[in-house]
């Protein structure tokens, strides 16, 4: 069955690729042009928190309108956004052309991820979940294993602005593929709801799903806690890489390949390994904690490699585990905007974590933010993952 849906998972790595081209790009560029890691930071937080804040609306559209034109839409969408981003850049110049582009990008790629969740949970109902997203995992992983290798060699020999192009193309691709896939005809309609509510009483409804279902609330916090430690990093890589350790853009961009492949190697291992669903959280939660630990206090680029080898691997594990968790927990005429609220609720420490990176990171230095971080997640890890937590967060049923 997975053999016959390969131009869905071709579909996915072309999205992914150039949906990583653009996440390379940004951060680099700005560090470039400004020289310091905090504004970094500060591009970070407005380029993210628009897109995770935009997850409930997109999940009550994933319930009311058909996920596969969301998806094919948000698609389109992000490649017109790139052409615009372009023609402004070349019109008025500036570094907030970039930032702007990313932030739009960001919003329609939030709306595609939440309708390929749709698309996964309705085409692929026959399946063991995890290893259906696992197999979705290693087609994106593909992506990002190839997408800072392409920006950074295309940007030695072209501008930025060329490689955005590249990034447009392959969005359109993507679709393309998207359209080659047989599989749309298996899925399932949406199930009806006894009533239909405006779209204020369907995220009253998702907020009460959140706090009412059982186990919701603590993976809310646990995945908080390692969305503080994603963005920090990724707001911070390409400044530490190529500033403070002084490593070249391809060094960082081969750093950003070997998460790929170590996020690759876990992956296969999750997908053919059945374990429990709390020992998969608590095992990807505790060694993404290490590895925030070894990013902030490494003062040798290969002690922070490992630390962010430990945190690209296993930052899947645990998103398998969360979305697993979801699965099993929410009514399925509900699950698009709980799932949008639940997103939204998780990753809004992402732009938090890069707005720390602006305040308190110095220079090129974000060490000492990063081991900061890596201490607030060891707290929630215990809170959420501790025996103490039962009486206040039931587990999931």
């Amino acid at each position: 069955m997975l053999f016959r849906d390969r131009a869905f998972f071709a579909s996915m790595f072309l999205t992914v690729l150039a949906d990583q081209i653009l996440l390379f790009l940004v951060p680099l560029v700005i560090f470039q042009i400004t020289g310091n890691v905090a504004w970094s930071g500060l591009a970070f937080f407005f380029e993210t928190l628009p897109r995770y804040l935009t997850f409930p609306v997109a999940g009550i559209l994933c319930d009311r309108i058909s996920p596969i034109l969301l998806l094919r839409v948000s698609r389109i969408l992000r490649a017109v956004a790139c052409i615009i981003g372009i023609a402004g850049q070349i019109v008025f110049g500036g570094v907030w052309w970039l930032i702007g582009l990313s932030a739009v990008v960001g919003v329609l790629t939030t709306q595609g991820m939440l309708a390929l969740e749709m698309v996964l949970v309705r085409a692929f109902s026959d399946q063991r979940f995890e290893k259906v997203v696992s197999y979705g995992q290693l087609a994106s992983q593909m992506g990002v294993v190839l997408g800072p290798l392409t920006a950074a060699y295309l940007m030695a020999i072209w501008p930025w602005e060329a490689v955005v192009i590249v990034a447009t193309v392959l969005f359109v691709l993507a679709d393309i593929m998207f359209i080659l896939w047989p599989g749309q005809s298996r899925m399932q309609a949406a199930p009806k709801t006894q009533v239909e509510r405006h779209p204020i009483g369907d995220l009253k409804t998702a907020l009460g799903l959140v706090w009412q279902l059982p186990g919701l609330m603590r993976a809310i916090l646990q995945a908080a806690g390692v969305n503080l430690i994603i963005g920090a990093t990724l707001a911070t890589a390409a400044a530490m890489m190529t500033g403070f350790f002084s490593q070249s853009e391809q060094i960082y961009a081969w750093l950003q390949v070997a998460g790929a492949l170590a996020t690759l190697a876990v992956l296969t291992l999750t997908a053919h390994v059945h374990l429990s669903l709390k020992t998969l959280g608590l095992t990807a939660y505790g060694l993404i904690c290490a590895g925030a630990i070894l990013t902030g206090t490494g003062a040798h680029p290969l002690i922070y490699a490992a630390g962010f080898l430990l945190i690209a691997g296993f930052d899947k594990m645990f998103n398998i585990y969360v979305r697993t968790l979801r699965k099993e927990i929410i009514p399925a005429e509900d699950f698009g905007k709980t799932t949008g609220v639940i997103i939204c609720l998780n990753n809004l420490s992402q732009p938090l974590a890069g707005l720390v990176v602006a305040m308190f990171a110095a220079g090129d230095d974000a060490r000492a933010v990063l081991l900061g971080l890596a201490g607030a997640m060891a707290v929630l890890g215990v809170l959420t993952f501790g025996n103490g937590a039962r009486r206040v967060f039931p587990p999931a049923a």
